[in-house]
C-alpha cells in the first residue's frame, strides 16, 4: 500500500503562509507486533515498512501555537496545538494539574480568609498600631525602660510599712504648679499621638494600605496564626533590618563573582519568578576559598546572598491577588555536600536568618541532581517534618530532572543545561526568547516522529529543537509542491549523542512553495521529548 499523503489546499487570503502536520511512523518490530495481536482494538491498514501513518495539517498561526485542522477520515482528538488519535496520549505535553504544579497557596484576600484568620489578622493589625505608636519597632530600648522604671505592684502590707518608715513627721512644704504640669503632660500626649513612627518593611510601609496585609500575613502563617508569636517575630525582623543595614545593604556592590552560583531566570507555570542555586560552582577551589576560607569571607558570602534575596523580593507584588513568592531550583550536581565544614557553617548561618527573617517567601524547594545520599538524608528527617513543609519539597535524580522541572516550569523558561530551550537574551542568540513558545512532544519508543513545516509563500523559516538527551537521529529536508524540482537536504540523518550540542539552530530560506520536514527517529526503548519552536521572516 503506497504512503499516504495529507491533502492540502490553497489557503484563504487570511490565512498564514504555513502549517505544521506532525506524523509518527512505527518501526518494524511495533508492526509485527501489531500483527500478531490477537485482539486489536480497531481494523488497521494494511501497512508495509516504509508506510507511514499521517496526521492532518495543523494551521499554525505567525505568533502563537498551531491550531488543528483535522481532515482525516479517522476521529481525533484536539489538544491545544497537536491532535491525537482517540484512546491515545495526545502529542503535546498535557496541563498538569493544580495539585502537581504546587501545593495550593493560600489566598492573601481578606474576603478569602476564614472568620478566625480575618479576626488573628484585625488583632494583629491592633499590636502593630499600638507599637507604631509608641516606637516600639526602631526604639525597643525606650520601651525596655520605661518598663524598668514602671514601679512594680505593691500589697497593702507594703504600702503599710513603706508609708510608715518613709513618711516623714514634718513634710516640707513645696511650691508646684499643677496647670504647668498638666499642660507639658498634654504636649507629651499629644506629640506621641500625632506621631507614630513609620515603617517599611520590603518596600511596603506597615498600615498603609492593603499590600500590609500581604506583609503580616506572611507572619501569621509562619507562626500558625499566633498572634503574640508572629507580633514577636515582625518586631525582632524589623529591628534585624535595622541592625544589619538592609536598605543601605541593597545598594551596595558586592562584586559578581557569584553570579553563577545563585541566578534569577524565568517563571514558572503560574508566574512566580524562579531562582537557581548552583552548588556545584564550588567545586572550583579558588571560588571556595575565596568565598568561605575564614569568617570575614563568610560574612561577606552571607551579606551577598542577602542582597541578593531583597532585590529579588522589591521585584514582587505585594498586592493580595499579586504574585509574592519565588520558586526555588536547588542544583545539586557536583555539590561538596557535607564535607566541606566551612560550607555547611555558612549554610547554617544562612538558613537561620532567612527562617527566622523572611517567613513564606518560596513557594517551591525542587531539587535536582540530587545524589542517592541527599535522597536518604531526607527520607530520615521527613517524619519530624509537618505536610504543609514537605508539599514544598520535591527532589529530582538527574536521570529525571529535566522531567520534573517540566511539571513545573513550561521549556521556554527552563534553562539549556536544564533541558530547556531558554537562554539569555544577547547577540549571540538574537533568534528567540521565553516570550517565543515552545512545542513540547513525546516521541514513543522504536518510532520516528516527523514535524511538517507546509509554506505558502516565500519567506525565510527559522527554528531550533532538542530532543532531551539526545540517543536519536535527526534530519531536515526541503520538499518543494513543484513534482519536476528535486529534494533539498538541510541536514542529512546525523546520529545525536548525549554530548553533543544540547540545541540545533536553522535558518532556511524558501524561495518556491513546499514543505519542510523534521524527522526524529528515536530507536530505543525509552521515551524521548522533542522540543521545538520556530518563526517566519518574510522576504522582501
Amino acid at each position: 500500500m503506497a504512503d499516504e499523503t495529507p491533502i492540502t489546499t490553497p489557503p484563504p487570503a487570511d490565512q498564514p503562509p504555513f502549517a505544521v502536520v506532525e506524523s509518527e511512523s512505527p518501526s518494524l518490530a511495533e508492526k509485527l507486533e501489531s500483527k500478531e495481536d490477537p485482539l486489536p482494538p480497531a481494523p488497521l491498514p494494511e501497512v508495509t515498512e516504509s508506510a507511514k501513518e499521517e496526521e492532518a495539517p495543523l494551521e499554525l498561526p505567525h505568533e502563537s501555537p498551531p491550531e488543528v485542522k483535522a481532515k482525516s477520515e479517522e476521529e481525533v482528538l484536539v489538544v491545544g496545538s497537536v491532535q491525537a488519535k482517540e484512546g491515545e496520549e495526545p502529542k503535546i505535553r498535557k496541563p498538569i494539574p493544580q495539585s502537581l504544579v504546587s501545593f495550593k497557596e493560600e489566598s492573601n484576600l481578606v474576603a478569602d480568609l476564614s472568620d478566625s484568620e480575618r479576626k488573628t489578622l484585625q488583632e494583629l493589625k491592633q499590636l502593630v498600631q499600638e507599637a507604631l505608636n509608641t516606637r516600639q519597632f526602631t526604639s525597643p530600648k525606650q520601651e525596655v525602660k520605661e518598663t524598668k522604671d514602671k514601679p512594680a505592684p505593691k500589697t497593702e502590707e507594703d504600702t503599710a510599712g513603706s508609708e510608715s518608715e518613709t513618711k516623714p513627721l514634718h513634710e516640707p512644704k513645696i511650691e508646684e504648679n499643677p496647670v504647668k504640669e498638666a499642660e507639658e503632660v498634654a504636649k507629651e500626649t499629644s506629640q506621641l499621638a500625632i506621631s507614630p513612627e513609620e515603617v517599611s518593611i520590603w518596600g511596603v510601609p506597615l498600615l498603609k494600605d492593603d499590600r500590609s496585609d500581604v506583609i503580616l500575613l506572611k507572619f501569621l502563617r509562619a507562626r500558625d496564626f499566633k498572634v503574640r508569636d508572629a507580633f514577636v517575630m515582625l518586631r525582632n525582623t524589623i529591628q534585624w533590618r535595622k541592625k544589619f543595614g538592609i536598605d543601605a545593604l541593597v545598594d551596595e556592590d558586592l562584586g559578581d563573582d557569584l553570579e553563577k552560583v545563585v541566578f534569577m531566570h524565568g517563571y514558572d507555570r503560574e508566574g512566580h519568578p524562579v531562582c537557581y542555586n548552583v552548588f556545584g560552582e564550588f567545586q572550583n577551589k579558588e571560588l571556595y576559598q575565596k568565598t568561605f576560607l575564614d569568617e570575614e569571607k563568610r560574612t561577606k558570602f552571607l551579606r551577598w546572598r542577602i542582597q541578593f534575596l531583597e532585590r529579588s523580593i522589591r521585584k514582587l507584588d505585594f498586592s493580595p491577588g499579586g504574585v509574592c513568592t519565588i520558586f526555588q531550583v536547588n542544583d545539586l550536581k557536583n555539590s561538596p555536600g557535607p564535607v566541606k565544614s566551612e560550607l555547611r557553617l555558612a549554610t547554617k548561618q544562612a538558613l537561620q536568618l532567612l527562617q527566622d527573617n523572611y517567613p513564606e517567601f518560596v513557594v517551591k524547594q525542587v531539587f535536582v541532581n540530587a545524589p542517592w545520599w541527599y535522597l536518604a538524608f531526607y527520607t530520615l528527617i521527613s517524619p519530624f517534618m509537618t505536610q504543609r513543609t514537605k508539599s514544598k519539597f520535591v527532589f529530582a535524580s538527574p536521570a529525571k530532572s529535566a522531567e520534573t522541572l517540566f511539571k513545573y516550569i513550561s521549556a521556554e523558561h527552563v534553562p539549556i543545561q536544564y533541558g530547556g530551550l531558554s537562554v539569555d537574551y544577547c547577540e549571540c542568540n538574537p533568534e528567540f526568547t521565553i516570550a517565543d513558545p515552545v512545542v513540547d512532544v513525546t516521541i514513543k519508543p522504536g518510532t520516528k516522529k516527523t514535524v511538517e513545516i507546509i509554506i505558502y509563500e516565500k519567506c525565510t523559516i527559522v527554528w531550533e529543537l532538542r530532543v532531551v538527551g539526545w540517543e536519536v537521529s535527526y534530519s531536515a529536508e526541503f520538499v518543494p509542491d513543484s513534482q519536476d524540482a528535486y529534494t533539498l537536504i538541510i541536514q542529512k540523518a546525523t546520529k545525536m549523542a548525549p554530548t553533543d550540542e544540547p540545541v540545533l539552530l536553522h535558518r532556511f530560506k524558501v524561495g518556491e512553495l513546499g514543505k519542510i520536514l523534521l524527522t526524529i527517529d528515536n530507536p530505543t526503548s525509552k521515551k524521548k521529548r522533542l522540543l521545538y519552536r520556530f518563526k517566519v521572516e518574510p522576504s522582501y
